[in-house]
Formats: C-alpha cells, sequence, structure tokens
C-alpha cells in the first residue's frame, strides 16, 4: 500500500458496472472526490481497464492524483464474449460468481483495504444494479451509496413495476402500446407502454432482466443515499418522488459539466472503450454553423441491416449534412466495412458529398462544436445530457433499459427534440430531420439553449448540483469521522 494514500482521508471504492456508460460517469465522479482529497480505489474488470488502457491515455492520466489507484477483477467471461446489450444478464450473473469471493477477501479482516489496513475504506458507491453491494457493506460495516448511471426518470419506472404487475398491467394485456400507464407517480399523463423500458414489451413475468430489476427495486431503499447524475431543475418531480424511496438523494450533474467547471481550463481526459477517430474534428470546422446532424447509436445497441439502410437513406435524403458514428458490431450482420462501389448510387454519392462515416468520435467535442445543429441518438443517459448541455436538439431512437423513457422526455417534457421510436423508416427519418435541422429550427434550439443554461448553472457556484456534490463530499469526511470513534 503507498504511504501516500493517508489513513486521514476518507477512502471510497467505486464499482461501476463493467460498461462504457457507467464507467465514464463514475470516473468523473471519482475525478470530483480526489479534487476533494478523498481517496478512491475504481474497481474496473480487466476487459474494461484493457480497453481504457489502449484506447485512452486514463491509465497516465490519473497518475496525477496521488489518492486514485485503479484495481482489477476478472469478469469471469470468455474473451470473445462481446459483452454486449444481450449479454448483460450474463455479465451481472459472472460479475456475482467470480467477483463477489475477491471483493470479500480484498476487504475482509485481513484484505487490503479491510479494517485493520493502512486505509481502510470509508464506504462504497456502487452500480444500483448490484445488489449484492448491500451485503458486503454490511459485513464490513460501512456505508452503501448507489448510483444508478441511468436517469432517474428512468429508474422511477423500474420502481413502478412491483406495483404494476399487482395492479395487472404488466405484462401488458394486448398490443395497444399507446395506452397510458395507470400507476406512475410524478409521471401523469406521460408515459404510455412503448415509453417504458424495453423489457417490459415481454410476456413472461419471469423475463430474467425483469427479474433482476425487480430485484433491484427490493435493494435500493436499503442504500444510505442515492447519487444521480442530473439536476434538480430537469427532474425535479422525479426526483420527489425519489424521496420516498430514500431520503438521501444527491443530484450531482451533470458530471461531464461539473467536473469540466471545477477543472476550468484543464483538459479532462477520454473515458471511451472504444477507439476516437478525431479526424471528424477537422471536417466539422469545414462545415457551416448547425448544419451537421450528429449521429450514433452509443456503445450498446444493434441495428439490423434494414433499419441501417433507412436510416441512411433518410439522411441522405434530408439534404443535410451528416456525421455518423458506426461503431464496429453496431449493423448486426454487417461486419466487414462497405467500399463505395457495393452500397447503392444514391447513398455512395450522397455520402461522398455530405457526409462523413467514422468508427468511433470524441462525442463531447462533437457535441460542443458549432457546426453541429440536431443529435440523432439511441437517447442513452450520458448521451442526453451532453446534447442538452450544449443546446443541441435531439431525434431520438431508443434501443433498450431507460432509454424508451428518455426519449419520451425529450420529446414530450423537455420539449427539445423528436422521439422516433417503434419506427425506422426513411421517410419518418427524413421528416424528422427536415422539422429539426429547417421548419422548427429556431423553436427547438431556443429551448435546447435554455436548457443548456440551466444544466450549466446548476453545477455553478449556488446551483442546485453544486450544493448536491459539496454535501455529497462533507458526508463522506463525515463517515470517516464516525468511523475512527467507532
Amino acid at each position: 500500500m503507498s504511504n501516500q494514500r493517508s489513513s486521514l482521508s476518507p477512502h471510497v471504492l467505486i464499482f461501476p458496472l463493467p460498461l462504457q456508460g457507467p464507467v465514464n460517469s463514475m470516473l468523473k465522479l471519482a475525478q470530483l472526490l480526489c479534487l476533494q482529497n478523498i481517496q478512491i480505489t475504481f474497481l474496473n474488470t480487466e476487459h474494461i481497464q484493457e480497453r481504457l488502457q489502449n484506447c485512452t491515455n486514463n491509465q497516465n492520466y490519473f497518475q496525477k492524483y496521488k489518492n486514485f489507484r485503479f484495481e482489477t477483477v476478472p469478469d469471469g467471461l470468455e474473451e470473445g464474449n462481446p459483452r454486449t446489450a444481450d449479454q448483460i444478464p450474463n455479465i451481472l450473473k459472472s460479475i456475482e460468481v467470480n467477483v463477489l469471493p475477491i471483493l470479500r477477501e480484498m476487504l475482509g479482516t485481513c484484505g487490503a483495504y479491510g479494517p485493520d489496513s493502512e486505509s481502510p475504506l470509508t464506504c462504497i458507491i456502487a452500480d444500483g444494479i448490484f445488489t449484492f453491494a448491500v451485503d458486503i457493506a454490511k459485513e464490513i460495516g460501512v456505508p452503501l451509496l448507489y448510483f444508478d448511471t441511468i436517469s432517474p426518470c428512468g429508474l422511477w419506472t423500474y420502481l413502478c413495476l412491483p406495483k404494476l404487475i399487482e395492479l395487472g398491467e404488466l405484462p401488458f394485456k394486448d398490443d395497444n402500446l399507446d395506452e397510458l400507464i395507470s400507476y406512475a407517480p410524478g409521471m401523469e399523463g406521460i408515459i404510455r407502454r412503448r415509453d417504458l423500458p424495453s423489457f417490459c414489451r415481454t410476456k413472461d413475468i419471469n423475463d430474467r432482466i425483469l427479474q433482476l430489476v425487480l430485484e433491484e427495486d427490493k435493494h435500493i431503499p436499503l442504500a444510505h443515499g442515492l447519487i444521480f447524475n442530473t439536476f434538480q431543475q430537469l427532474e425535479s418531480p422525479i426526483l420527489s418522488q425519489m424521496l420516498n424511496i430514500c431520503p438521501n438523494i444527491y443530484a450531482i450533474g451533470p458530471l461531464h459539466t461539473h467536473l469540466k467547471t471545477k477543472l476550468a481550463e484543464e483538459k479532462t481526459s477520454s473515458s471511451s472503450i472504444w477507439k476516437e477517430d478525431k479526424s471528424c474534428m477537422s471536417w466539422l470546422d469545414s462545415q457551416p454553423t448547425k448544419s451537421v446532424i450528429y449521429v450514433s447509436i452509443g456503445s450498446l445497441a444493434v441495428m439490423t441491416k434494414e433499419q441501417f439502410f433507412e436510416i441512411w437513406y433518410g439522411l441522405v435524403n434530408s439534404g443535410s449534412k451528416f456525421l455518423w458514428v458506426r461503431r464496429p458490431g453496431s449493423v448486426s450482420g454487417l461486419e466487414i466495412e462497405f467500399e463505395f462501389d457495393e452500397i447503392p448510387l444514391e447513398l455512395a454519392q450522397g455520402t461522398k458529398e455530405g457526409g462523413k462515416i467514422v468508427s468511433w468520435a470524441p462525442q463531447e467535442e462533437v457535441l460542443a462544436h458549432s457546426a453541429v445543429g440536431c443529435f440523432l441518438t439511441h437517447s442513452g443517459w450520458n448521451s442526453t445530457l451532453e446534447s442538452l448541455v450544449e443546446g443541441k436538439p435531439m431525434i431520438c431512437w431508443p434501443y433498450f433499459v431507460d432509454q424508451q423513457v428518455n426519449s419520451r422526455y425529450v420529446g414530450e417534457v423537455w420539449r427539445i427534440g423528436l422521439d422516433m421510436k417503434d419506427t425506422c423508416d426513411r421517410e419518418i427519418v427524413e421528416k424528422m430531420i427536415k422539422e429539426v435541422m429547417e421548419l422548427k429550427k429556431e423553436e427547438f434550439s431556443k429551448r435546447a439553449e435554455e436548457m443548456a443554461k440551466l444544466a450549466k448553472e446548476s453545477v455553478s457556484e449556488g446551483g442546485s448540483s453544486f450544493e448536491d456534490l459539496d454535501r455529497l463530499i462533507q458526508d463522506i469526511k463525515l463517515m470517516k469521522i464516525a468511523a475512527n470513534h467507532d
């Protein structure tokens, strides 16, 4: 154990779900805590750590924080496992089987971070889906804070599921997805069946993912507190409902903006597990203001070849310039890169004249670029917040979990974009692009800029997220004092 890690300062173990979004958010939280003299042990799976090392300078970047260290554990999955969205139940099961014994040894009496070590833990911050964290924290006698990196509005629908099942609304009794949900306090008149998380469409009450979420619902209230990557002005009605589940809530987002504000002029590090192609930035430099649609379906979503071509035709037919992130493996059955002479002439010509396709992009930089006027997104929570902060309207094509809820809120509650869920037709894609980029451009831009201003104010001194982060830091320091007195 390094003697630089003083036992006088609090020590927090942060354990994210080993996927791009959660790791990204939790690394930003880790950095914010490090800046306040809190020791951080960040627990990554070996697979995620290897991806970070191959795609970023993260390992070197965090060396400047003497109170930060990475620890790694095997996820127990075979090397060839794609670790994509459909593998999440297997990832969770494998982590519980393989990581839990290692955690118990690491945090036990004789462990590296046990109560008799040079740097015993003060608290654990874990992803909300890790239900076993409740028992681990109880065994070693430290508080547990759950950080659900999905949206609070998405998580709230999770927490409403037991009641919806009790009322007989789940599973759905027919195929009318436009029927409003009767029980969703704080969401009255907003959420339809189609806006519930994707797994709610199952006809089987014993569906594996549904059961995992119901188990999470039981454990969330057992945490000492809940951390959310959001801000009060965005989700106040939902956060008020959450207080009935846990009276100790820290809404400290948008985290990426919070971190940039704290660091001022200092450049932050990428937390991407995909290699970024920065050639797209010089391409954007040559485009007119607000002329480009940025397209990305994130790190996990997969589309069919048919959907791929419908979106492509919609983009080309819209007449707008576009920057499209096409992640390897993101199109089912299309593993080999297209040559332009192998695709329809109108798509090849339209893309050469007005488009650019890359395998991955530095998304925060792209969305901050003046050339970008709209984001066609899968509605992942990080992506939604990053677009919102930069005042960029969205066209939402959600894939799974909270994304169906997020897209509904973007379109109907925050009114900063359009919800394109459950459809992928070239004419609809073209129509929505023209609506956001031309017909209602000023209306959407004005609303998006208003939301961006609120987001930035929340992380400024005196803002709600600024105050909640300060309260979180002080509470962690008080946990350390309380532990010293035990």
